[in-house]
């Protein structure tokens, strides 16, 4: 595996994320040795007046372009980004202490709010975490929809991403179409769980509630609809002159380089590498349907776009395909101690309501010891929990492997060397949310 020069020795000099302006701007000066022998460049001398040569900016982190509250402090010459420091810590959640003080299953509502553009994605890693920690299995029903939520939540991320991103570069059209098909993907997660957004549906063993005839019909009448909408948006795009020129040859990663950067998902396959948790560690029932992975080496935006754009219609591939092949049964185990009673046992027999009122009080008690780390495929990439147990219901340890914080470890790099207009179209080409990355 190939590395940047000197570039260990330069993480280890600031690794560390300061809080203060004070701190960043050391930051931003140890950088220019560094910078100047990545690129060849001789050392630059003493910079002259900030007025002619140098400034300073701030972009964010109260920005509409940076995806929420997240600080670009970036150096410029002229109009050119000579150095770029990221700060993320505006957030300040704690999110992982927060979890190793609730029961597994209360915690289920705070992973809605981690990537919250595709909550099921985080509601099926935590359970699929938990489930493994705790040795607990899954009725075939349940996996085959949380195969299909966890694809029409990738849809919905990837719209929102496109839409925001083509607004970013002044195309307002798009936006306002991507959100109609937000909409209606809103109106199928109403259907079925009760809530358009923060859905908290998949439950540790299984589901909340099985899909209606009517929530089958409605995933159908989507999926038929939009395999020629997003490829009409595809045709559009493909041939505008002003999105491609935007995005071609900006923030170029080789493979190699996002390797080592910590890339993943679509910003990942985008520079050529072609890893995809869903067929290289299949889980649910992903190594049971055909499809594609799709993949880029160009390394740029556009490959970025591209790549997403191919996931969707993936997407709406495998939606077909569950639904083809989805078995009847029961959508949650049957063993009190690892998941909830249904409702008919709760309100018809003392058994359940008993059962109902320990799950709530302590809930999963995985053996003492017990360590498990299990990850997903979510809409920005490799999406894992760490957890350990000290035999109680609440975990000991509650680790959170978000792929926004690792994608936004190569925004900086890529900034460098790049007119400052372009920020707005990198930012978005990496589709970080803050709510994950300040952890």
């Amino acid at each position: 595996m190939a590395t940047l020069p000197d570039y260990a020795a330069a993480k280890d000099a600031f690794s560390f994320w300061p809080r203060h302006n004070v701190a960043i701007a050391e930051r931003l000066e140890s950088k220019d040795a560094w910078l100047d022998r990545r690129r060849g460049h001789a050392p630059k001398e003493a910079a002259g007046d900030a007025l002619e040569h140098q400034m300073t900016l701030n972009i964010g982190p109260q920005h509409p372009a940076t995806h929420g509250v997240l600080r670009c402090l970036v150096k410029l010459d002229g109009e050119w980004i000579d150095k770029a420091v990221l700060d993320i810590g505006y957030l300040h959640r704690g999110i992982e202490k927060l979890a190793e003080s609730k029961t597994y299953q209360e915690f289920m509502p705070y992973t809605d709010r981690m990537d919250y553009l595709a909550p099921y994605a985080n509601n099926v890693a935590w359970c699929m975490a938990v489930e493994k920690l705790a040795a607990i299995a899954v009725p075939e029903r349940a996996q085959w929809i949380r195969m299909i939520m966890c694809e029409l939540a990738r849809i919905s991320s990837h719209m929102l991403w496109l839409g925001v991103s083509l607004m970013d570069a002044g195309a307002v059209s798009v936006f306002l179409w991507t959100f109609q098909g937000r909409e209606d993907l809103y109106s199928i997660f109403d259907e079925i769980s009760g809530a358009r957004f923060t859905v908290s549906h998949s439950r540790v063993g299984g589901l909340a509630t099985d899909l209606s005839p009517r929530a089958v019909s409605m995933i159908r009448d989507f999926s038929r609809r939009y395999k020629d909408v997003i490829q009409g948006w595809r045709k559009l795009l493909n041939r505008n002159r002003i999105w491609i020129e935007r995005n071609r040859n900006v923030g170029v990663v080789s493979g190699d380089e996002a390797l080592n950067l910590g890339l993943t998902g679509p910003n990942l396959r985008g520079s050529g590498v072609p890893f995809d948790i869903r067929a290289f560690e299949p889980y649910l029932k992903y190594d049971e349907v055909d499809f594609v992975i799709p993949l880029r080496d160009e390394g740029d935006c556009l490959a970025r776009y591209h790549i997403r754009m191919e996931e969707m219609l993936e997407s709406l591939k495998i939606i077909d395909q569950c639904l083809e092949r989805l078995p009847a049964g029961p959508i949650r185990s049957g063993d009190a101690k690892a998941a909830y009673p249904s409702k008919s046992e709760v309100y018809y027999s003392m058994e359940g309501m008993i059962h109902d009122f320990m799950y709530t009080e302590t809930g999963v008690v995985p053996p003492k010891g017990a360590a498990a780390y299990h990850a997903i495929e979510s809409p920005k990439g490799e999406l894992g929990f760490y957890l350990e147990s000290d035999g109680t219901g609440s975990p000991w340890r509650a680790r959170i492997n978000a792929p926004s914080f690792t994608n936004l470890q190569g925004l900086e790099s890529m900034m460098e060397g790049h007119p400052v207009a372009d920020i707005v179209v990198l930012i978005g080409s990496i589709d970080p949310v803050m709510g994950e990355a300040d952890k």
